[in-house]
């Protein structure tokens, strides 16, 4: 049995991360602190999307070494995501600037990709619990 606790907890934070943020734009702390936030849960998402992906596997070794954009597609096979290859691979990209929020233009341009991601974070840790209590 999987434990999505950490997954439900960074979702859980993220948005009360995203609803502080947009009282007041203006506090870059805040906006400092939502993309780390972003940045944790976005890691976890797609970990605990390929732990399942393996524990529901009747040949678990396919998810070795798999790539990132396979792992993504066979999500939506599953139904398990929202969105479509592009959308997490500019999840991915999101992430990948996060070393670089010291720039205002990118620091902004992550914090207004949050939102989506945020719904898509929703809706697989929703799928996750129900595949596994279905």
């Amino acid at each position: 049995m999987l434990d999505f606790t950490p997954l439900e907890k960074a979702i859980f934070r993220l948005e009360e991360g995203l609803n502080r943020y947009l009282q007041d734009v203006s506090d870059l702390q805040i906006r400092d602190g939502l993309i780390q936030r972003f940045e944790f849960t976005y890691e976890l998402s797609h970990k605990m999307l390929k732990r399942y992906l393996v524990a529901i596997s009747p040949n678990p070794e396919l998810y070795d070494g798999i790539s990132f954009q396979d792992l993504i597609r066979t999500g939506n096979e599953y139904g398990l995501l929202q969105g479509e290859w592009s959308d997490w691979k500019q999840y991915r990209e999101m992430r990948s600037r996060t070393s670089h929020t010291y720039d205002e233009d990118i620091a902004i341009a992550v914090v207004q990709g949050i939102p989506k991601f945020l719904s898509e974070a929703k809706y697989l840790q929703e799928k996750l619990k129900c595949g596994q209590n279905g």
